[in-house]
C-alpha cells in the first residue's frame, strides 16, 4: 500500500504541476503573438498621423517654401492658415479662345504694363468660373486662396492636436519633428521628418573604461511587454532600421516617404 503523501503526490500535485507547466508552454508562445497583435494596432494608428502630418507639409511648403519645424506652426498652419489652388480656365488647344485672349489683352494693355489673368477673370467671369458671355471665353489661370481646413485632411475622425503627441502615451510624449533646408548636388533642397519612437534609448552615465549603460523609456508601445520592446528595438538599430515609425528624412530626401511603405 502506497504511503498517503506518494497518493497525494501522484493525484493532487503532479497533475497540478502538468497544468502550470502547459500554462507556461503556451503562455511563452502566445505573449509574442499578442504583442505583435497589439503593435500592429497601434501602428496603423501611428501611421495615419504621419499620413496627415505629411499631408499638411506638403500643403504648407507650397505655400511658404520650406516645411514646419514644429507640431505647433503645422497646427497654426491648420487652423488659420491658407492654400492657393490654381485653376486652369479654357483650353490651350482651343485656337478661338487663344486668339480671343491674346485680342483682349492687347486692347486693355495699360501702356506697357499688360492685363494680368486676374484682371481678365474678374472682367468676364463670374466667381464660380463660369463667363459672364457664354458666347466669348478666354484662356487663363487663376489662382484662388482657400483655408487649409478646408481642403487638407478631410478624412473623418481628423482632429489637428493628434499631429503633436504620440498615440497612447495619454498626450505625455511629442512627435519628433525636424526640418531642414540642405545642398543636394548644388541644389538646396527642404527636408522635414516626423518621428513615432516605439521607445527611445536613454544614456546612463559611464566611468572610463565601463560598457555603455543605457535604458529604454517606452513611447509608442508603452505599457506593453518591455523585453520584447527592447527586443525589437534592439533588432531595428542592429540592422540600421528606425526603431519606430518614420516619415520623410532630414539626412537624404526620400520624397517624403514613409518607413512603413
Amino acid at each position: 500500500m502506497k504511503p498517503i503523501y506518494s497518493k497525494i503526490l501522484t493525484y493532487a500535485v503532479l497533475p497540478v504541476c502538468i497544468l502550470l507547466l502547459a500554462y507556461f508552454c503556451i503562455d511563452s508562445i502566445r505573449r509574442p503573438v499578442k504583442f505583435n497583435e497589439e503593435k500592429a494596432a497601434r501602428e496603423q494608428v501611428a501611421i495615419q498621423i504621419l499620413k496627415d502630418i505629411r499631408t499638411l507639409q506638403v500643403g504648407f511648403k507650397s505655400t511658404y517654401g520650406h516645411y514646419a519645424a514644429t507640431a505647433d506652426s503645422l497646427i497654426w498652419f491648420y487652423n488659420d492658415g491658407y492654400v492657393e489652388i490654381i485653376k486652369q480656365i479654357g483650353s490651350k488647344d482651343d485656337s478661338l479662345a487663344v486668339l480671343n485672349t491674346e485680342n483682349v489683352k492687347k486692347k486693355l494693355k495699360k501702356g506697357k504694363k499688360e492685363v494680368t489673368d486676374a484682371e481678365l477673370f474678374e472682367m468676364y467671369y463670374n466667381e464660380d468660373g463660369t463667363p459672364k458671355d457664354e458666347a466669348f471665353t478666354l484662356v487663363l489661370t487663376t489662382t484662388t486662396k482657400i483655408p487649409v481646413k478646408d481642403t487638407l485632411c478631410k478624412r473623418e475622425g481628423f482632429r489637428v492636436g493628434e499631429i503633436k503627441y504620440i498615440p497612447f502615451t495619454d498626450k505625455k510624449d511629442t512627435i519628433l519633428y525636424a526640418a531642414e533646408i540642405k545642398t543636394v548636388s548644388g541644389v538646396k533642397v527642404p527636408l522635414f521628418e516626423a518621428c513615432i519612437p516605439y521607445a527611445l534609448k536613454v544614456m546612463l552615465p559611464s566611468g572610463p573604461g565601463e560598457p555603455e549603460k543605457y535604458y529604454y523609456q517606452e513611447k509608442l508601445l508603452k505599457g506593453m511587454n518591455h523585453q520584447l520592446i527592447v527586443n525589437l528595438c534592439e533588432e531595428r538599430t542592429d540592422t540600421d532600421r528606425y526603431p519606430g515609425l518614420k516619415v520623410g528624412s532630414v539626412t537624404a530626401p526620400n520624397n517624403n516617404a514613409g518607413n512603413w511603405e
